[in-house]
This record gives C-alpha cells, structure tokens and sequence, in this order.
C-alpha cells in the first residue's frame, strides 16, 4: 500500500498539484509533498494529465469493444437459420474471402456500424446492408453454425459504373475463376469481362482490381454487384438488364405469350435477332448436340416446363438445370448477343454421359436425343407415379407379336430355358413348332427402315437417287407387316402402334454398319409438312369414351445430315409458330427458307406436333 505524507496539510485533494503529486508518487513511499524544487510538481503536474488521458481513452475502448461483441452476438443468432442454398448447382460452397478484421477495418477508416435492412442510416449519411456472407460454411460443420453476416455499405452513387462494358461480358461459359480454377464464390469483372474468385483483401478478384484498376464486379450466384477495393454494394437500375443476361427469368403470362410474340430483339452489335432462333456455337464437332437442342425448343410443354427454374427446383441433377439454363437463353429477348454458346451443358453431358457424349467427337444426334430424353426422365420423375414431363410428351405404346420358328426353339431348348406357348401343326415335329409371344413396350421414338439403294446406275452415270413415300415405310407398324430381326435370335415381329403420344418422333435409318465400313443410304423421303394423317396407313386405338382421335400430325423440326458417313455435318429445320413460317438452322446461321426445301432434304429425324 502506497502511503503518502503531506507536509502542514497545506494542500487539499482538489488541488492539482496534490493530485498530480498523488498520480505520480504511486509506490513511492518516501516522497514528499510540495517538493522542494518548484520544476518538480509541474514536471508531476504534466504526467498526470497524460495518465488520465490514456485513462479515459482505455475506457472509451473498452465500451467500444463490449457493444461490438453484443451486436455480434446478435448477428450470430440472426444468421443461424439462413444455411440454406438458393442455387443446387452450388452446394456447400465455401471460401475464404479473408475478411476477418473488416469490421476493424470500417472501424478505421471512421465508418458506423451497423445499418440493417429496415433502411435507417447512419450520421454520416450513407446506407448499410446485411449481406449473407461469402465465407459461407460447410452445413456439415461442427455444430451447424454459420458466420454472422457481413455488414456491407449500400450505395447508389458508385463514380466506376461508367467503366462497366457489357459487349466483352458473356455468362455462357463456366463459372470458373481465371486464376485458381475454382467455382466457389466466383466474380466477373464488369470491366473487361474476366471470372475471379472472392472480394477480400488476399482475394483474387481484389487483386485484380488494384493491378488494372477494374471497380465494378458482380457476384455470379447472388448476382449482387460490388466496387473494390472499397467494397460497398453498388444498387443501380441500368445494372438490371447484366443482371437479366446472367439469368433470364420468365413469368408464367411471358410463357404462355411466347407463341404469340412476332417482335424482334436487337443485340448490342446492332444485329436482330428472334427469341428462340438463335444460333448455337459449334464448339467442336458439336452439331449433333445443338441440332437435338434445337429441335427440343419447339416442344411447347416441354420447353414452357423449363423456362420456370420451379418446375425442377426438387432435382439434384446438374444437367437437368443445364438444360434450363440454356433454354431461358434461347427464348430470353434482352441478350446483348444473338447467339448462345452451349459450353455448361456440353459439360454437364461429358459427365452425365461419362464422355460417351463429348466436346470433340462426332456422334449420332438419333442416339444423342435418345440418351437425352431418358438420362432427363430419370431425373425428373416423381416418385409417385413415375412420370415425368418427358413421358407426357414423347411416350406411346406399340403391341409386339414375336414369332419364333423351329431351330431357335432348338437352341432354347439346348439351352433349357426355352417354353412352348404356341400351337403344334403337322403332327407336333419340332420343326413346326412356332412361340407366340405378344406384349406391349413404351417408346419415345420410331425407327423406318428405308428400302436398299439400287446397285445400277443411270445413262449418265449419276447414281439413282430412289424416292419413297413416309407411308410406305409406315406400314412396319400396322400389325401384319412381318420384320425379320436376328439379335437376340432369329425372330419374326409384328408391331402395332396402341397409343399415339402427343409428339411423335420418327427416326429414317440411314446408316448401317457392316464389319469394315458404314453405309449412307441416300433415299428420299417424301413427307406432309402438315396434316399427316396416321389413321389411313396404319391401325390406331379406338378413343376413350367422350373423346376425339387425334391422328393428325404437324411437323416442327426436321434434321438433316449431309455429306459422308461418319463425317459430314447436321442441319435442321424448325418452325416458328408464331407466324408459321420456316428457318434453316446450323450452328450459329439462322435464315428463313421455304416449305418445299424442307420437303427436299434428307430427312434423319423429325419431330411431329399431334393437332390438337
């Protein structure tokens, strides 16, 4: 204990000299007071001062520190519930913007607090956000529990918005940071139109913007846009229509006037072009997927299915929200460019497929629609009934009558697994032994077998190109029409079509392959462009009661391949309906042509519309 000795009490505890000699005295217990040299006391004088400055300003910090621990806290418990993720392709994303001392840092530079969104504002006058934060943890993290939220200031009077240039931004790409390769938390510079990751301080987009002196970034998942390196939100009206870019988004009164719509879109280079007839870049031998692609555009239920993100919001498959983002592009009217670049979707199919299907390699658009339209029902269907909107659309039903004779019922029987259940003639031999064996299969598409091309050729030693009526190749599917098949076994078929789907897919066998080479079968086909009528070729199913049997058919997309087997290139032609009229579509050329070339073409496969 320290004691101290006043000399004739001639100084009371006001005065500032018994004060300052009180301050400074503090374990020393042999000094006296007043001092014997008058530059002592206010030598003592001044240090008392400085003490109860440092004093004043400890406890000032102190209550700083302690409301800013109780508004954290806060936050926290705000921010417990909120680990839900809007966007499935972007599950569990996590990454360290490095912002942990960004409170301090707004601290620093004099900034308020905390504005919420309620709209109060701070004495200085400026506007503050709570913004989800990017440093978003793993949902299976100990104890469940998120960072609190990210207090961000709000401004609308950003200088750099002037910066931002819209014809070097284009969103079709993958959304991979130029710098690490990562998708988590990723930035497009508005200025030059590069993917980064993150905004803090060791971030690769905050980096950036110091390096070139690029202000303006949007945020690809929250679709937020921000000016570093100050890093406050920006919240401007012409920064909508990126915003629309990055993801189009229809309503239910849009989709349904789609159809209808005879308007014309401008791009930003001046060019026009239509919603829905645009071109898709051939990245690589991709025409085979953007022929498939187009052609799917003009299913109506189909397309108006995935042009809202709701309708599949349920499903964990990134190609089934690929392909929707790629069909609200296709029909989105405000794109700053008049073509789209499939690049996300190819990607999701490489991996859906296992690079069956991939960026590079020609294949077959008939095996490409075939894979695509199951691979889709799968990860779609609801578990109730198993439907999904695939098989509204493309599923009917054939009766199979297969017949077979003698010598494989032979072999079965060899085998021991073969079991009589036809009719016995000319005494029960073996030999004349037939199995019955009817059942009925779904389809989603038909397969025509072309007649052979003749061998000879004409006086002018051009090959003759025969022609034959889609009727005539119909006739495979009335009931008595016998194909002879050979795998698994020699067997006869008989097929009849029971249930006619509300579009229907017809696919010409071109191409057969032996054991050296494929064979291109050059035939014509010569098909209605409207008004098919099924019911006068081949048997159809009697209607339901109270019902009207729809066997007229339209057709909307027809693909063409041109050039050699196993090389050459796709084509198709597809209608709009919102004038009827005709377009000749390859990869990125769009033009209008007539009705009659349709009919000229070497038709491959064709999608029908059933009149309804």
């Amino acid at each position: 204990m320290v004691v101290i000795v006043l000399k004739e009490n001639l100084y009371e505890c006001c005065d500032p000299y018994a004060l300052a000699k009180s301050a400074t005295l503090a374990g020393d217990t042999s000094a006296t007071w007043p001092p014997e040299n008058p530059q002592q006391a206010v030598s003592w004088r001044t240090d008392y001062f400085t003490v109860k400055m440092k004093t004043k300003r400890e406890e000032q910090d102190d209550t700083v520190a302690e409301e800013e621990g109780v508004k954290r806290q806060k936050l926290v418990e705000q921010s417990l519930p909120q680990l839900a993720f809007d966007n499935p392709l972007l599950p569990l994303a996590s990454y360290d913007d490095d912002d942990e001392d960004d409170i301090d840092g707004r601290q620093g530079r004099g900034r308020d607090r905390v504005i919420s969104n309620s709209g109060r504002v701070g004495q200085n006058g400026r506007a503050y956000d709570e913004e989800d934060s990017d440093d978003d943890e793993d949902q299976g993290t100990a104890g469940g529990q998120g960072q609190p939220n990210r207090m961000v200031e709000v401004r609308r009077d950003c200088p750099y918005l002037d910066t931002v240039n819209r014809q070097v931004l284009d969103f079709d790409f993958e959304k991979f940071c130029s710098v690490s390769l990562s998708n988590l938390n990723v930035y497009a510079c508005l200025v030059c139109g590069k993917y980064y990751q993150g905004r803090g301080q060791k971030s690769h987009a905050y980096t950036h913007s110091l390096e070139a002196g690029h202000h303006v970034y949007i945020n690809l998942r929250t679709e937020k846009v921000y000016c570093l390196p100050d890093g406050y939100e920006v919240v401007d009206p012409s920064l909508d229509g990126i915003r629309y870019v990055l993801n189009p988004r229809f309503t239910r009164e849009q989709v349904e006037q789609l159809d209808k719509n005879r308007q014309w879109s401008r791009a930003l280079d001046g060019s026009d072009y239509l919603p829905g007839m645009v071109g898709l870049n051939n990245i690589k031998e991709t025409d085979f997927v953007n022929v498939t692609i187009q052609s799917l555009m003009r299913v109506t239920p189909l397309r108006n299915f995935f042009l809202i993100p709701e309708n599949y919001q349920h499903s964990k498959s990134s190609l089934v929200h690929r392909f929707g983002e790629l069909t609200r592009k296709i029909w989105h009217g405000r794109n700053f460019k008049g073509q789209v670049s499939p690049h996300e979707f190819l990607q999701a199919v490489m991996k859906a497929s296992k690079k069956r299907f991939r960026i590079g390699a020609q294949s077959d658009p008939v095996e490409f629609m075939s894979w695509l339209l199951n691979t889709l029902h799968g990860d779609l269907r609801s578990s109730k009934n198993g439907r999904s909107i695939i098989h509204q659309c493309f599923q009917g039903e054939l009766e199979v009558v297969k017949e077979i004779h003698g010598k494989a019922i032979a072999e079965n029987k060899e085998n021991g697994d073969g079991q009589n259940n036809g009719n016995e003639e000319d005494g029960g031999t073996e030999v004349n032994k037939v199995v019955m064996d009817t059942s009925r299969m779904p389809f989603l598409m038909l397969g025509l077998d072309l007649p052979p091309p003749p061998l000879f050729k004409d006086i002018m030693e051009k090959n003759i190109i025969p022609q034959v009526p889609l009727f005539n190749i119909l006739k495979k599917f009335d009931g008595e029409s016998v194909t002879e098949v050979v795998r698994p076994r020699l067997a006869r078929m008989r097929y009849r079509v029971t249930k006619l789907p509300q579009y229907l897919i017809l696919h010409v066998r071109r191409f057969t392959k032996n054991n050296f080479f494929v064979e291109k079968n050059p035939t014509l086909v010569n098909f209605p462009v409207k008004n098919l009528e099924l019911k006068d070729y081949i048997p159809l199913p009697a209607p339901r009661e109270n019902s009207k049997l729809r066997s007229k058919f339209d057709l909307i997309a027809n693909i063409v391949h041109d050039g050699k087997p196993g090389e050459g290139s796709y084509r198709v032609f597809v209608q709009r309906k919102s004038e009827e009229l005709w377009y000749e579509m390859q990869d990125l050329h769009v033009s209008e042509t007539l009705p009659q070339m349709v009919a000229l073409s070497e038709a491959y496969m064709q999608i029908y519309e059933q009149q309804q």
